[in-house]
Order: C-alpha cells, then structure tokens, then sequence
C-alpha cells in the first residue's frame, strides 16, 4: 500500500464535526459556526441573473471579476480607511482557502507560525500542512491575545504571527491598541501577520480595527469573506487584501487548487458588498439579544463566562464531564480542547439559533450542570 504523506498524517477531522457525527438527529446544535439568517435576496437575485444571463458559464480571472474586486476595495475603503488597489485582492473559495494561501506562501518546512490557544481549528492544521510547525499561545483570563506573550515566542523560526478579532471560538475582540502592537511587532521582527477579519462587522461592545491600518510595511495579509457578515457560508466566497507582491505569490498558489472562485458566487458577493447593509445590522443586534440571554442562563448555572465582545460564540468555564452530560441530554456544544490544549475545561457554544431554542438548551445545560456539579 502506497503510504500516506506525513504532512496528511499529522493532522485529523475537526473535533467540532467529531461532536456532530457522535450526536443524534434531534438535537439542539448549538455547535455550528454560521448565521441561520437568509441570504441577503438581493445578493440571492445577483446570482440568478448571472446564471441566466450566462454570465456565471466562464471562468473569471484568476484573481476574481474586476467588478468585486472593486467592492472589496470599496468596503475596505469604508470600513478599514484602507486605500486598496485591485492588484491587492484576490477573491477565494471562502475564508479558509485565503488562510490556505497566505500560509502557502510564506511558510517554508520548519518555519513557525504562532496562533492564538484556543483558536479556530484550521490555523494550527494548515500551518502543519503547509510544512510549518504551529506553535499556541495562550489567551490572557479575557479570551484575548495578549502581544507581549506574542512576542515572547518570538524566534529565528518564526514566519508568521495569525490573529483573529472577533474571535472564533472566544467571542473576543481585540482592542485598538492591540492590533497597533501587533502591526508592530511584525514591522520590528519582519514576520507575517496574518489578521483573520471574517467576524469583524458582528461586534457589540469595542472598535474592530485591522492591523493593517498601523502597519509601516507590507507585512499584514487581512483574510475576509462574505460568510458571516451577509450569511453566505454556502457561498463560499471569501478574500484575501495584501502587497502586490504579496498577492502575486498567492496567486501562485490559487490558480492550481483553484484557478478561481465561483462565478455565481462573486456576482452574489458583489451584491451583498454594495447593496443595503440593513439587514447586516439587524443581524448583529439580534446576536447580542441572543448573547445576553445565553450569557446571563450560563452565569445563573454558577458558569464563569469571559466577555464575548463580538461573533457569535460564548466560551464557558466548564466542570469536569460537563460537555459529555450536555451532549448526552441532547444538546451539542464543542469542547474547547477541539481549538488547543489551552481550551480544555471550556465549551464553545454558538448562539446563531432563535432564542426559543436558546432557552430550551439552557433547561438542559442547567440540568447537565446540576448532575455534575
């Protein structure tokens, strides 16, 4: 038999889809990481034109349509006060596969990529895929990602530094000053900072800013992607903003796993980018209802739950056997050791559900917390 690469051997299926998979058909998933609102329709009617009108049946450029590639431009102008050039953007198949090609583009065998502990499962994966070493650095007592401790794992090794603010799993967003450290510290050490920026319209208390604002060089790569922000997850259409150089070795990459983003996609992307936001904000302010009331069930359970400033995500301090006696009862919610070994004795749970159903997880949350308490 023909053996597998070391590099496929090293890593393994999420611990979130191993949650699914060992769960029943009925239960309350409060384990899935996207919104359960609807596609905004007119980036729905985007889409159906370009299929109808035959403008989805070609390939588009590599880099994506020129006309998203604008919007993007756009929303960064926007919302970053980032002047963006159209060579400094290329449209992706999601969030991930932009996570994908900045580390395959910058990471050589060896070289060390530092990720936040507990964070979003792919960051310490693909860094092993891509031949690098993932190296965890733990979260300060609020879920946040402290620079100094980021620059104490600092090395010769290091290619890399990942962020992400809002943050999967914690909720946590970053404060301003952080993220200007951060820029400088890859100025300073000239390392890559990558900035996962996929949650940064849904926050309720704080400022997002990217990095990219702060930074004196070319070494910040912003990730983005239409998924969360305008419920797009199925879409799979993101983006990845850095210097032309930069870009143009990623493009290296995603013209041979990709050539290039969905078509209908783009269209639909180019849309949600430039049409009404209203519903973005209705959105947001119907997950902060959410939060409060799953914060507030956790906290009357005795549950110590660290601040969720923005996502969708509350990560409890959890007792021993408190996420088996959840899941047994009917409820799913992850471990947070599935996000790093900084994550054991936390649960991640997701509030993108109604708030009926929030409720009826929190009756059984409260029983599962009595039995093993």
């Amino acid at each position: 038999m023909v053996e597998f690469s070391r590099r496929v051997e090293s890593v393994s299926i999420s611990g979130i889809r191993e949650v699914f998979e060992a769960a029943g058909s009925e239960a309350i998933n409060l384990g899935l990481g996207q919104p359960d609102f609807p596609t905004p329709e007119h980036a729905r009617a985007a889409a159906v034109e370009a299929i109808e009108t035959g403008k989805a049946d070609a390939y588009t450029s590599n880099f994506g349509t020129e006309s998203l590639r604008d919007a993007i431009r756009e929303k960064h102008a926007r919302d970053n006060d980032l002047d963006v050039s159209r060579e400094q953007v290329i449209a992706t198949a999601g969030g991930s596969e932009a996570l994908h090609l900045a580390l395959e583009a910058h990471v050589d065998s060896g070289d060390e990529v530092l990720h936040p502990d507990p964070g979003f499962v792919s960051y310490s994966a693909l860094t092993k895929l891509a031949g690098g070493t993932p190296v965890s650095v733990p979260l300060r007592d609020d879920l946040t990602l402290s620079p100094a401790a980021v620059e104490q794992r600092i090395t010769p090794d290091t290619a890399a530094i990942i962020i992400n603010s809002p943050a999967n799993p914690t909720g946590a967003v970053q404060p301003p000053s952080d993220m200007r450290a951060f820029a400088r510290i890859a100025d300073e050490y000239d390392v890559l900072l990558i900035s996962d920026e996929v949650y940064e319209q849904i926050v309720f208390e704080g400022t997002h800013r990217s990095p990219m604002e702060f930074a004196d060089s070319d070494n910040v790569v912003v990730i983005n992607a239409a998924s969360k922000t305008y419920s797009m997850t199925g879409w799979r259409l993101g983006w990845v903003v850095a210097s032309e150089a930069r870009i143009e070795r990623m493009l290296r990459v995603h013209q041979y796993i990709q050539a290039c983003a969905s078509a209908p996609a783009q269209h639909a992307a180019e849309a949600a980018l430039r049409g009404p936001q209203e519903q973005v904000e209705d959105m947001v302010e119907a997950f902060e209802t959410r939060r409060d009331v799953l914060r507030s069930g956790l906290e009357d359970m005795g549950l110590s739950v660290p601040e969720p400033r923005g996502a969708f995500y509350v990560m409890p301090e959890v007792p021993a056997g408190w996420v088996d006696a959840v899941i047994e009862r009917g409820v799913i919610v992850v471990p947070g050791s599935a996000f790093g070994d900084a994550g054991s004795g936390y649960a991640r749970i997701s509030y993108a559900t109604d708030l009926e159903t929030i409720r009826e997880a929190l009756d059984v949350m409260r029983d599962a917390t009595q039995a093993v308490s």
